[in-house]
Formats: C-alpha cells, structure tokens, sequence
C-alpha cells in the first residue's frame, strides 16, 4: 500500500496550514498509509480514543477536554491508552496552546507534535484532499496524454506510428499536454483516474526528427497543465486494406479498457495513408462528449435508418392492397 511519512506531510502542507514542530521531531519518519482500519476517510479527524485516527487533530472541544484531564495522573493514563493506538501525528489547531503535558509526552515517545493558526475543520478538509491524492493507488503507462477539448485523452498505440507527432498537431491547434512517454495514473476516487506527468519529463515532447521538444518555450504557458482526468483512450492501430475493409463502421460497441480497476472508454483508431488524425481525434472526442449529453450519431442515424424501413414496408403493403 502507498504511504508517506509525517515530514513529507510537513513539508507539502506547511505553507498552506502554517504548521510549526512543537515536538517529537524524531518521529518525523512515521509513515501514514491506508489499511483495512483505516481508509482514507479515518486517517485524520478530532481527537479519538475510541476509533483512533492516525493523525489526531485538536480543536478548541478536544484543548478543553485535555485540560480538565491536565490534573493528576489522569490525563497521562489516556496519552498511554492513545500511543497504544499507533498515532502517527498530532495536531493542536484554532492556534490554541498546546498543553505542556502533551509536549513532554510526544517528545518522550517520539510522536510528532505540530500546531496550527487555522481551524480545525478547514485543517482536516485540506488534509483528507492531500491524502487522497498522495496515497492514491498508482500505474505508468506507455502513451501521450492531453487535454483535448478539457478531455482527459491518453493516445496508446505501438511505437512508430506517430503518436508523439499526432500529439504535437495537436497541441499546434490549441489543445494543451500532460505526460509524454510515461503517464502515471493514480485513483483518486472510486471511479477517478487522474493522469500527471513524472517530473523529470514535465513540459517535454520527443518527436522522431526533432529529437526533445520543451512544448512550455514553444507554445507558452497555456500549452501544458500538469494533471487530468483521465476520461478517454484512443489506441492507434496499423490499418492495411485488408483490416479498413472489415472495420465495423458503425462501431456499435463500445470499448472500455480496466485500469486500476476503473473503466475507461475506449476508441480504437486506425492508422493509413491520407487520414488526418489530428481531426479525426478531434471528432472523437466531441462526440464523447455529445454521448456524455446523451447524444448518439450513432443510435440516431440507426433509428432513423429504421424507421424509413418501416415508412417503406407501410407503403408497399397499402399498394399491396
């Protein structure tokens, strides 16, 4: 399972939430992951004795409990029971002081210990959102994803038959992209694959004869974005006479294609002489989203084939008569 320690979580978040070390720097390592205890959802929330977080978070009602606790021994019996619970971090929020008991605490047992100015509820928001996508579940695929039409489109095909060039006709026409070569996929949702680009290849293009294109210098800003939903496949295939000839040109069915356990539609295009794939992409994807509408060319064109037929036999049959 994916995980991240308590010191990335610092040093992604820090700015944002304003968080500060108040102790327990040692357990900067601890590692934060999903397990069958704890999902996504369960891993940060208000402090929890009883279904334990692994990131306890303290607002202004749990600050006021802790410190009726603070007295005796009373308050260091429910830290024991809560170690036990493997905390991974701790977090006084609403800016509140953090109870000197507390401090010692998580520096003995090496729990790390931050505080924050914002409140509690916006913290866990921002915090849940960062985890799901940093411990999302994850693959690299072979392809070119762009953003074609404010569509997720990941362009899969063997090599040699012009993706990377069909990509850069199309950002030439305004569309924008994501990953070459290497497109790493996370869910980030039940039914959510989000698409990004390795660092190392951000802003890159490599096209045979041009060799590594930087598409950011060439086109501009708008040219690029570093992720997106992934919605549609088109897989370019070789197309000889032969294969042209026995394509169902209708394409009645509709191909999707698992990954990650999500299904993502999926169009297979051919490859030959004279076809400009650039539009032919285009065409694709507008008409994914005219079905997303509930608009089928498709269905249309069938039902109207259909009736005519029945207009016809209705026809024969009153000269029949």
């Amino acid at each position: 399972m994916p995980g991240i320690s308590v010191r990335r979580l610092y040093q992604d978040n820090q700015a944002k939430l304003q968080l500060a070390w108040s102790a327990g720097t040692a357990g900067a390592d601890n590692r934060i992951s999903i397990d069958d205890e704890h999902p996504i959802l369960a891993l940060v929330g208000h402090l929890n004795f009883i279904h334990p977080n692994r990131i306890q978070v303290l607002g202004v009602t749990e600050h006021a409990y802790l410190s009726r606790l603070e007295s005796g021994e009373t308050l260091k019996s429910s830290l024991d029971d809560l170690l036990d619970l493997n905390v991974a971090l701790m977090i006084v929020a609403n800016d509140l002081p953090v109870p000197y008991v507390l401090r010692d605490y998580c520096h003995t047992n090496n729990i790390p210990l931050m505080t924050s100015p914002i409140e509690s509820p916006y913290l866990m928001d921002v915090l849940r959102i960062y985890l799901q996508r940093a411990l999302a579940v994850s693959t690299v695929l072979h392809g070119v994803f762009l953003d074609v039409f404010e569509i997720g489109v990941l362009i899969m095909g063997q090599s040699g038959l012009g993706k990377s060039e069909l990509a850069l006709e199309l950002i030439s026409r305004g569309h924008r992209l994501v990953a070459d070569d290497a497109v790493e996929l996370y869910r980030t949702a039940p039914e959510v694959l989000e698409g990004r680009c390795p660092q190392v290849l951000r802003d890159f293009l490599e096209v045979r004869g041009l060799g590594i294109l930087n598409i950011r210098t060439i086109f501009g800003e708008t040219s690029v974005r570093p992720k997106k939903k992934l919605n549609l496949i088109i897989n370019l295939v070789h197309a000889d006479d032969h294969y042209m000839q026995n394509l169902d040109r209708l394409s009645i069915q509709t191909e999707r294609q698992e990954i990650l356990n999500v299904a993502v539609r999926k169009i297979t295009l051919p490859v030959a002489v004279g076809r400009n794939l650039a539009v032919l992409v285009e065409a694709a994807v507008q008409n994914y989203i005219l079905q997303l509408r509930g608009i089928d060319s498709t269905r249309d064109f069938l039902d109207r084939h259909m009736n005519a037929m029945k207009e016809d036999n209705l026809s024969h049959d009153a000269d029949l008569d």
